[in-house]
């Protein structure tokens, strides 16, 4: 209502959700006020499949009244927090499964938007039409703030997408790193529409950290239906012209995560 707010939403990793139906999630999503030293947030549940693996945004805090706050803000610093209440899983045969109850992990993330790295790939397709959409097609090795990356596309849509292009932004796996390193990275991957200039864009943040020598890239690196195919291809569009497609990557390293 024109009235912008911080809000947070819960992800679930798709590749587990391949042994499973549903999950039934009870979770709780907060911001941290330093002056009271307590979370404040709202409680809410989702019902997690392999099509639906986001929870829709909850509003914690108007953005204004954040920005003036010096109990939710400090330093430019904010701490946000989930806690996962209960969880339900059923099969696809409608049986309930046994979750195996584990000691609760504590972890808070850090951001702080100073100093921040800054960088861009443009990636143009010229036998867009051409090529196999079978499988995935990946772009050449890119380096932004010291990490090898690229560009991973299903032209006709991967196997969780709804008649839709799947675009992906992937680390190479040639990078090695210590498994304490820790970046926070805000991505914007972009179809570009070479005549009426109306992007086709999706924004959105992943954490990207060590673990065993192998960089893992975790939260949101890209979409399974990020363009419908009948709009990517129609000829009024400037989306696909002849047969080449322009995709554009927008990486902004805002941070550091320390856990707690």
């Amino acid at each position: 209502m024109g009235n912008p707010y911080v809000a947070l939403s819960l992800e679930i990793y798709h590749t587990w959700l391949e042994q499973v139906h549903t999950v039934h999630a009870v979770f709780e999503l907060s911001i941290f006020n330093h002056s009271k030293g307590v979370y404040c947030g709202c409680k809410a549940s989702y019902n997690f499949d392999v099509k639906n693996t986001y929870s829709k945004p909850h509003c914690l805090i108007p953005l204004q009244e954040l920005l003036k706050s010096s109990a939710f803000l400090v330093d430019d610093s904010c701490v946000f927090g989930v806690e996962i209440l209960k969880i339900d899983v059923s099969s696809p045969e409608k049986k309930d499964v046994v979750v195996q109850k584990k000691a609760t992990t504590v972890q808070n993330l850090f951001i702080q938007k100073k100093g921040f790295i800054k960088g861009t790939y443009t990636w143009t397709m010229d036998n867009f039409l051409e090529l196999d959409l079978k499988h995935f097609v990946r772009s050449p090795t890119f380096e932004v703030g010291g990490l090898k990356w690229y560009i991973r596309m299903y032209p006709r849509g991967d196997k969780y997408s709804n008649d839709c292009l799947s675009l992906y932004l992937s680390l190479d796996d040639s990078v090695e790193l210590p498994l304490e390193y820790g970046k926070v990275v805000e991505l914007t991957l972009s179809i570009v529409d070479q005549k009426n200039v109306k992007h086709r864009t999706a924004t959105s943040g992943l954490w990207v950290c060590g673990q065993g020598h192998k960089l893992v890239c975790v939260q949101g690196m890209g979409s399974s239906n990020f363009f419908g195919l009948k709009e990517l291809k129609d000829p009024l569009g400037g989306y696909v012209v002849g047969s080449s497609c322009i995709v554009k990557a927008d990486l902004t390293i805002v941070g550091s995560s320390n856990d707690d």
